[in-house]
């Protein structure tokens, strides 16, 4: 698949667009006219780049509002066509896009935009220039991919085609089966994002809030399968209007639009072939070769679970106290490195003192397992995550790490049947095989955990998840807090053994202070919370204080038994309940940016206590802002 994309997706001058185009890995790009305007390029130098990087410049856009016209204001227009189709001469450029006309239409007449647009097409073909007619999803009369492609058969000129972008077709709920009936050779270009579901206008919708594929909940998949089938073979480019990608790192930018083409190429040889086998075509079906070639990545399982969390710091004391307190045994340190093993149950966490010299502590990593962590590993490299390696001694596991957006670093692990691992020998002989101590954390595992994410890379950690582990993002919420409302988007494995929370802080909040004024935590669950509550208490823990405001609405929400009401409000524990199950848990109070959880889940119940959310933010900024 080829692969584009186009400069308004991204931050900076056009010469740092394409540098950073070039670096991700895109065969080429689409020029955004106002970036050329803009530019102290000129068009020679832009082909000459262009040239040297070796990018393809695909597609010169936008031409607005053509068709439909008066005869004097048509004169204009083609004036002004004329015009760009030199300038693309000297770009060495041969397809621009002109999209329907949404301000300037003022006759509803088919056969007069067939007219109008075949003196363009006529004009265009004097030049050597492609014209791909796209239809806006706002325009004034045309803003149907169908429609315009019946004004393409009716122009009939072979320098006359229409350009095909899912953000237009999937914003309006349009069908695509029937793009596969669509001659191939009239499809001049495809462009494609993603977006969120949103109601409200699609001209807003479309200029703020489209996001890469993957990063949305359009079925891009679906579409690209119906491009493919209808024999199309030319580019596949990338057209994002977004706030904040365009006030983002353009080289980082560029990477994750890259990965998201990757992921979608992917998905798209996978919905090919399901839907071979969906229509009884077997597996002959699902071997047809299209003119475009799909390129599939190494195939990898979900997790299976949470191998270890680390946190890294350089003063520890405060930490190791907590997890004392918690329940969590301190097996040792490790034998070559500056870093410590607590573990409870087959819940572990790593204390990393190595190059923490003055970090608070904060959640510096994760680990994962995985049936193969060098295929997973290879996997998440082809999808452009960057690499972290460990240095390692004789006898020592090797981790296969990858670099998460927001910086964690994420190590893929050898799963074992009984939950062990085998690299905690490292911190003592035997250890791998140490069965649990009794009483209430016998049975302790990693419940999930909840990571902070930069406001400009929340969406590129969502594809990072998904595409990278195989992570499957739930529809996100927004919590309220003092400081404004916290995106939460969950992304789980199919049974839930994984559960990761990514939560965007309010910009004022995550502009700067991310580590200081929000924070990331760890989830453990147990058997019995209450049992461990009373433990932890009796070390000395110090849990975070619930108001009793809340336990009077609680047992107006739920008409508790009194002696079980009156032992949440005693330990601080909180209380969600659905018809699924109940949920209890408690929240420690914070060390540096990392505070624990400790939960218990009862019958089915999947969630995280989402009511309580606010209950804690609320009680976590008093906290912060008393001391």
């Amino acid at each position: 698949m080829r692969t584009g994309i186009a400069t308004v997706c991204l931050s900076g001058t056009l010469k740092e667009k394409m540098q950073a185009c070039a670096i991700a890995g895109f065969d080429g790009i689409e020029i955004f006219e106002q970036d050329l305007v803009t530019s102290p390029l000129s068009p020679g130098d832009v082909r000459a780049m262009a040239a040297d990087l070796g990018l393809g410049l695909d597609l010169y856009q936008p031409f607005r509002d053509f068709d439909g016209v008066t005869p004097d204001l048509l004169k204009a227009n083609l004036r002004r066509a004329e015009a760009k189709f030199n300038l693309m001469s000297r770009l060495g450029m041969d397809t621009i896009l002109v999209c329907s006309n949404v301000a300037t239409a003022t006759i509803d007449d088919d056969a007069l935009r067939a007219a109008q647009l075949t003196e363009l097409a006529q004009l265009a073909g004097d030049h050597g220039i492609k014209v791909a007619y796209e239809a806006l999803a706002w325009g004034k009369y045309v803003n149907d991919y169908e429609h315009a492609y019946r004004l393409v058969e009716m122009v009939d000129h072979p320098n006359f085609g229409t350009c095909l972008d899912s953000f237009h077709i999937l914003s309006r709920d349009w069908d695509t089966a029937p793009i596969e009936m669509l001659n191939p050779e009239k499809i001049f270009f495809v462009q494609v994002a993603d977006a969120p579901k949103l109601s409200m206008d699609v001209l807003s919708w479309s200029r703020h809030y489209r996001v890469f594929p993957g990063e949305g909940q359009f079925e891009l998949a679906k579409f690209m399968g119906h491009v493919v089938r209808a024999g199309y073979s030319g580019p596949v480019s990338l057209e994002v209007f977004n706030d904040v990608f365009r006030q983002s790192d353009v080289d980082r930018t560029a990477v994750d639009a890259m990965r998201s083409l990757i992921w979608l190429e992917e998905q798209s040889a996978t919905w090919l072939a399901g839907g071979a086998e969906a229509a009884g075509g077997g597996s002959a079906a699902s071997r047809r070769r299209y003119p475009m070639e799909l390129a599939t990545l190494p195939k990898v399982s979900e997790p299976a679970g949470f191998n270890f969390a680390e946190v890294k710091a350089d003063d520890t004391a405060q930490l190791e106290k907590l997890l004392g307190q918690l329940g969590f045994g301190f097996e040792g340190r490790h034998r070559t490195k500056d870093v410590q093993l607590w573990t409870m149950g087959q819940a572990r966490v790593i204390i990393n003192e190595q190059a923490a010299s003055h970090a608070e502590p904060s959640i510096a990593a994760l680990g994962f397992d995985v049936d193969s962590p060098v295929i997973a590993s290879a996997r998440a490299q082809q999808l452009k995550a960057p690499v972290v390696a460990r240095k390692v001694q004789a006898d020592e596991e090797v981790f296969q790490g990858i670099s998460a957006p927001d910086s964690t670093e994420i190590f893929l692990c050898q799963g074992s049947p009984d939950g062990t691992a085998a690299w905690t020998r490292e911190f003592g002989e035997g250890l791998e095989h140490r069965t649990p101590s009794g009483g209430p954390g016998a049975a302790a595992v990693i419940d999930h955990v909840n990571l902070a994410q930069p406001w400009q890379h929340f969406d590129e950690a969502v594809l990072f998840y998904a595409s990278a582990l195989a992570l499957e993002p739930q529809p996100f919420a927004e919590v309220p807090s003092p400081s404004g409302l916290v995106r939460s988007q969950v992304m789980t494995t199919s049974d839930a053994a994984v559960r990761l929370v990514l939560n965007l802080a309010p910009v004022q909040q995550a502009r700067s202070e991310v580590r200081k004024t929000y924070q990331e935590h760890i989830a453990f669950a147990v058997d019995d919370l209450v049992a461990t509550a009373r433990a932890a208490r009796d070390r000395g823990l110090e849990f975070l204080q619930i108001p009793a405001n809340y336990y009077e609405d609680l047992d107006a929400r739920f008409d508790l038994e009194p002696g079980f009401l009156a032992t949440l409000q005693e330990l601080n524990l909180l209380y969600d309940r659905d018809a699924d199950g109940e949920f209890l848990h408690f929240y420690t109070a914070t060390v540096g940016s990392v505070f624990f959880e400790m939960v218990e889940r009862r019958g089915g119940y999947d969630g995280y206590g989402a009511p309580n959310a606010p209950v804690r933010h609320a009680v976590q900024y008093d906290s912060l802002h008393r001391t």
